[in-house]
């Protein structure tokens, strides 16, 4: 067994850890905009370990899986939040509100903030 067998082999288990997680975090969470950060967060992180990690152990074959992965890793660390914040922004202009638990149900932090900035534009 090769070292670059071995490091990829540890970036696979640490993707596949936080893949895990990103699922568990999807089922356990109460609303949609924290269901969204743990996938989101987690998923984003698992999936750049495995891709690197794969890129590792083949390294040791052929040079350019590790090029082809860093692209990948690229592509997945900008697209991954930019869609993220695509979601939560449409859940949100559709009147799908963060889950509160406080006795003031109708809080809205980010309403008051951009109400707040309408009346200091004026």
């Amino acid at each position: 067994m090769s070292l670059f067998e071995i490091i990829g082999g540890f970036f696979l288990v640490l993707g596949s850890i936080f893949l895990f997680l990103g699922g568990l975090g999807i089922f356990r969470m109460p609303d949609v905009y924290n269901r969204l950060q743990a996938g989101t967060k987690a998923t984003t992180l698992g999936a750049m370990s495995v891709i690197f990690g794969v890129g590792i152990i083949q390294l040791e074959n052929d040079w350019t899986w590790i090029v082809k992965a860093m692209v990948i890793l690229i592509f997945i660390a900008f697209s991954n939040p930019i869609s993220s914040h695509a979601l939560a922004r449409a859940m949100y202009k559709g009147k799908t509100y963060p889950f509160i638990k406080s006795k003031d149900k109708d809080m809205d932090a980010y309403k008051e903030f951009i109400d707040n900035q309408k009346m200091e534009e004026k």
